[in-house]
């Protein structure tokens, strides 16, 4: 079965910076579109950036122009480099295939911690 292990995560300061990085165990190429959600404490997941096999990217709103989505298939490994960091992006974030309707495909990780607090 697949694994995904999420990384990079820690508390920042309002405008710090932080990369993620998600391993997989399997062929990430083989799963197409892979994303990065969000779950803050008392809310659903939530689809931040997904990246196709292509290697397009699409960002939600409120992150567009600060998080970054990049992919290595050698590498089986996803990353999310998020700069200039709200209060408001505090959550944990997990990595996942993305179906076509934006959905998960796979189980989630364990996810990683990310607190924006002074």
């Amino acid at each position: 079965q697949v694994q995904l292990v999420e990384s990079g995560g820690g508390l920042v300061q309002p405008g710090g910076s932080l990369t993620l990085s998600c391993a997989a165990s399997g062929s990430i190429f083989s799963f197409g579109t892979m994303g990065w959600y969000r779950q803050a404490p008392g809310k659903q997941h939530e689809l931040v950036a997904l990246i196709t096999s292509s290697s397009s990217t699409h960002y939600i709103e409120s992150v567009n122009g600060r998080f970054t989505i990049s992919r290595d298939n050698r590498k089986n490994a996803v990353y999310l480099q998020m700069l200039s960091l709200k209060p408001e992006d505090s959550a944990v974030y997990y990595c996942n295939a993305v179906t076509s309707s934006l959905t998960p495909s796979l189980p989630w990780g364990q996810g990683t911690q990310v607190t924006v607090s002074s």
